[in-house]
């Protein structure tokens, strides 16, 4: 059993309010987890297709925060915020997310990174406070799709820099 605390039963109390996202990503979880840990990875990958991310702030500690915007394809810009409840390096990272520090409609979520042969499968299991705020996320923001998206982004991110260090 990992720290990160796996093995829920079949159907959790918050099943209502959950979106559970996973990949497998062809790279080693110590790179996996560098990659969401390190600004300088994120601002590289992070957020849907046609996203781009600016950062305020960064600071990866438990209690720590990131601050940042998210820019849309239309030009819209989203205010987000996110602070580290637990660290687990290279298993696992719990955070709750935001659109600012005071948020009462922040999300918590767990990401684990396992390994899968020579592949991590990375899991993003997020729970909202409400079965109504889960609905609009993945209703009017696309929060499935989006979040699949962004590990598709981190997986052609991490090839990226795997081959730009084998020297392909």
């Amino acid at each position: 059993m990992s720290e990160m605390g796996r093995g829920a039963p079949a159907q959790s109390a918050t099943a209502d309010r959950e979106i559970v996202i996973s990949r497998v990503i062809d790279a080693p979880r110590e790179l996996v987890f560098e990659a969401f840990t390190e600004v300088r990875h994120l601002s590289r990958w992070w957020g849907p297709e046609g996203f781009t991310t600016t950062t305020r702030s960064f600071e990866f500690r438990v209690g720590g925060e990131w601050d940042f915007v998210m820019h849309g394809p239309d030009g819209t810009d989203y205010q987000e915020w996110i602070t580290w409840t637990k660290i687990v390096p290279p298993e696992g990272i719990a955070l709750l997310h935001g659109e600012s520090r005071d948020d009462p409609n922040a999300f918590e979520s767990v990401l684990t990174f396992a390994p899968d042969g020579a592949a991590t499968r990375i899991e993003m299991h997020t729970v909202f406070p409400t079965r109504e705020l889960r609905d609009e996320a993945v209703e009017k923001y696309h929060a499935i799709e989006g979040g699949q998206q962004t590990l598709s982004n981190l997986a052609a991110y991490i090839a990226e820099i795997t081959q730009k260090k084998d020297g392909r």
